[in-house]
């Protein structure tokens, strides 16, 4: 099991349209594709910064290219960046739990 921790950096004036994207769309496709949320949080130094934790069953990039190829999300995508793009920046960190991890071991 794999967590992974990614940070989006919003563009000028789109946290508002990023969050929603999330709420409406994201969050129920992760499941989909064996991805599971464990938290959302806005960073309290820079409010244009979106940080979560998710926790991938099985291989994380497998998840990752059934997600961005799911028809569902690509239509979502497509509306959301319509008046351009929502992030300036995203970046990604793979982390394996410890034995003694609140979160549990890595399987």
């Amino acid at each position: 099991m794999t967590f992974e921790l990614r940070t989006y950096n919003a563009a000028a004036g789109k946290m508002g349209a990023l969050l929603e994207r999330f709420r409406t769309h994201t969050t129920r496709l992760f499941p989909v594709h064996g991805i599971q949320a464990i938290g959302y949080w806005i960073s309290d130094e820079d409010p244009d910064t979106l940080i979560y934790l998710v926790r991938h069953e099985g291989d994380p990039e497998s998840n990752w290219e059934g997600f961005k190829t799911d028809p569902r999300w690509v239509a979502a995508r497509a509306a959301s960046v319509a008046n351009g793009e929502l992030t300036d920046n995203i970046s990604s960190l793979y982390l394996t739990a410890t034995d003694f991890s609140p979160l549990g071991p890595a399987q």
